[in-house]
């Protein structure tokens, strides 16, 4: 059984459904990635699987329980989420900024402890952000601050980890070594991830399980050798486009068809 599912869902905002009948398990201890054309649903599925969004209709599930019907703090220890862009007090530094992963943790009855600080110690050894621990977060580079924001979802000690664009704004150095971080996440120590991304061959590439969306709904899911074709972008986004496997890594590249070659190739076909 997954942890983390949708029944049949629709939601949105403001009375207009953006997603209507969806239906989603995501597999435990993966990375699942969503795709989609901007405005087909993808940060509305996300914020719905992490009980921001209630949804119009149907049901999100937790463990086996309606997200809904389960308070704050029991959902914050099994959940946590890293928002797009982010953005953190001017002058907190990088150590305060991951210590915020505990709140989660805390309550009158129990303050901070050893625990805590073994907590957002380990957070930053993973996220590799040790050597500017009391750094303030706004001095540091995009692709040191986004580490940072890893760290305090690390810090929180969940086993789900929802993240919405986290590659947003990057250089593609500083993608793929955060995606490496975030996929040695589910493979090295158990976590299940679900990501939103935009870049096509990003997702194609560190994906597990890799969600297809349009219009609102999900028109495939599965293993991205399965699903990740030419024929399926075309439909999906209106790209035209190879779909390549590189020899190297073994992982599948997007390759865009310029039009005028596309045009060409159909002259010259016809």
């Amino acid at each position: 059984m997954s942890r983390l599912e949708t029944l049949d869902i629709n939601a949105g905002y403001a009375g207009v459904n953006i997603l209507n009948g969806v239906d989603l398990a995501i597999p435990d201890g993966q990375v699942t990635v969503l795709i989609g054309p901007n405005g087909c649903g993808k940060s509305t599925l996300l914020k719905s699987l992490a009980r921001i969004l209630k949804p119009g209709a149907g049901h999100v599930l937790l463990d086996g329980k309606d997200i809904h019907s389960l308070n704050t703090r029991s959902v914050a220890a099994r959940l946590g989420l890293l928002p797009q862009g982010p953005i953190a007090p001017e002058g907190l530094s990088v150590r305060e900024l991951v210590a915020q992963g505990r709140f989660p943790h805390q309550s009158l009855l129990r303050q901070w402890t050893r625990a805590d600080e073994d907590a957002v110690n380990g957070a930053m050894v993973i996220a590799g952000i040790t050597d500017f621990a009391d750094r303030p977060v706004d001095t540091l580079s995009g692709g040191q601050r986004q580490r940072c924001w890893v760290a305090m979802v690390l810090a929180q000690e969940t086993e789900l980890i929802l993240l919405d664009e986290p590659t947003t704004f990057l250089d593609l150095k500083v993608q793929v070594d955060l995606m490496d971080l975030l996929t040695g996440l589910a493979h090295e120590r158990g976590r299940t991830l679900v990501i939103v991304l935009h870049e096509l061959s990003l997702a194609a590439a560190y994906a597990d399980y890799l969600v297809m969306m349009k219009d609102g709904r999900i028109v495939c899911a599965g293993q991205p050798d399965a699903i990740f074709t030419a024929e399926r972008l075309h439909d999906v986004f209106g790209l035209r486009a190879s779909v390549l496997r590189d020899p190297a890594s073994g992982r599948l590249v997007c390759v865009p068809i310029r039009a005028h070659r596309a045009a060409h190739a159909v002259a010259a076909a016809s």
